[in-house]
């Protein structure tokens, strides 16, 4: 009888339990996963996240955005205003399901590596029914502080043109840090009072989807498609506290 050994073999990635948490924290926790990437304590983490209030998360280099993006009230709850480490614009962090990668080994120019990594979502996404592509935007797109407002090569669309997925990076010294919000079930109105547009309802596959669902077939396809295994393990008490301390100090 032959025995398959190939995932004894395989490469052992962390998988951290989803968190709900405020931007700021999420923001945080990546930062900090990366910096330990980058020292070799910790091993390629996979992670996925929700945002414990609406926020609006600003790329790294962003200087510039509508001024009443700073006091935008919605049911009756303040709009939180993020710095991502990431570039890109801004992003409306509402109904949507963020994932984070961190590792280190990947080859080829930026929008390459985005592809690289980019094909477990496409591949996630479709084994549970949804069929997505690179959107093709020029570089019209930095006028526009709206991510979601353009599909550039780094973003993915559904057939109807629905963008699901933006995604931003940032490299240092070899690692990376490539994560993107999944807008799975936004306010149209509260998209309209951000970024002054209107903006399509999702298509009503993804409004049957739990969240539970996605992470489960996503975290299926990056083991197939990084050819890797996870070890499930939640941020210590002990990583809680650096984090914070990083949080503070900042």
């Amino acid at each position: 009888m032959n025995i398959d050994r190939s995932i004894d073999l395989a490469p052992t990635w962390r998988l951290i339990p989803p968190i709900e948490t405020t931007g700021l924290i999420q923001m945080s926790i990546d930062r900090w996963l990366l910096q330990q990437h980058v020292l070799g304590k910790i091993p390629p983490t996979l992670r996925f996240y929700t945002w414990s209030n609406p926020t609006i998360s600003l790329g790294y280099h962003q200087r510039y955005y509508p001024e009443q993006w700073q006091s935008l009230v919605w049911q009756s709850a303040a709009v939180d205003l993020v710095k991502r480490p990431t570039g890109g614009r801004g992003v409306l962090h509402q109904g949507d399901l963020t994932y984070a990668i961190i590792g280190s080994g990947f080859v080829g120019k930026r929008v390459e590596v985005y592809q690289q990594i980019c094909q477990f979502l496409i591949d996630g996404w479709r084994s549970i029914g949804v069929d997505l592509n690179y959107g093709n935007a020029g570089r019209g797109y930095i006028h526009n502080p709206n991510c979601f407002g353009m599909a550039t090569s780094a973003d993915l669309v559904c057939a109807d043109g629905y963008k699901l997925i933006g995604s931003a990076q940032l490299i240092k010294s070899g690692a990376i840090l490539q994560h993107g919000s999944m807008r799975l079930e936004p306010d149209l109105d509260l998209f309209e009072r951000v970024f002054g547009e209107i903006i399509s309802q999702p298509p009503t596959s993804i409004f049957q989807l739990a969240n539970s669902q996605i992470i489960g077939a996503l975290t299926q396809a990056a083991q197939r498609h990084f050819q890797i295994k996870f070890e499930i393990q939640p941020l210590s008490d002990r990583e809680w506290s650096q984090i914070k301390a990083d949080l503070n100090s900042g």
